[in-house]
């Protein structure tokens, strides 16, 4: 079928898709890596947080709520915090104090050094997530970027850095949210097996 306007059938977006998560690949250290690393501050009675903006706050949400909930077995809850949740918080924050901040300001609120934050940023750009990740290393807290193509200025501050290798921000948060499965997946077996 032709959809004209330059729409791509669904044929094709499957296949960029399947392209895209082939790529992937290239990040399955730093994601496995990463992993090992949620383990050992959950471990240790840290939480895990999670920031983003857009579709990448509905993925925080996501992801704060596999773990906390359950992903595939009744299990313990797990700590996990979206700091994308709150309305009254991040309406007030950016009205009294702009949105750039808006991030920061809750880590520096609710986090201790025990704790990590994952960062998600398709471009590596966004203004309040580099924020927000200057605010939880200044408390020395791990730090997991989530992001794509180059990285942008996220990437070089982080702890580990994903850079999705695609250029198109859906193939990049179909990427995240994979990858936050996966992270759900291997937290929950890890942790039901004490």
């Amino acid at each position: 079928m032709n959809w004209g306007n330059g729409v791509q059938n669904f044929i094709t977006e499957l296949e960029d898709h399947q392209a895209m998560t082939q790529r992937l690949v290239v990040c399955a250290d730093a994601i496995e890596a990463s992993a090992q690393q949620l383990i050992a501050i959950l471990r240790q009675g840290g939480k895990v947080f999670l920031c983003g903006n857009g579709g990448s706050a509905a993925d925080c949400q996501h992801i704060a709520a596999e773990l906390v909930v359950q992903y595939q077995k009744n299990r313990l809850p797990i700590a996990a915090i979206a700091l994308t949740t709150d309305t009254s918080i991040l309406t007030a924050h950016s009205n009294d104090f702009g949105f750039e901040t808006v991030y920061a300001r809750q880590i520096e609120a609710l986090a201790t050094e025990k704790d990590c934050l994952i960062a998600i940023s398709t471009s590596g750009r966004s203004k309040n997530i580099i924020k927000a990740v200057e605010a939880a290393k200044s408390k020395d807290m791990l730090v997991i970027g989530l992001t794509g193509a180059d990285g942008g200025e996220l990437s070089q501050l982080v702890d580990y850095s994903i850079n999705v290798p695609s250029q198109v921000t859906a193939r990049i948060q179909e990427a995240h949210i994979l990858i936050g499965h996966w992270w759900c997946g291997v937290i929950e077996e890890t942790l039901s097996d004490k």
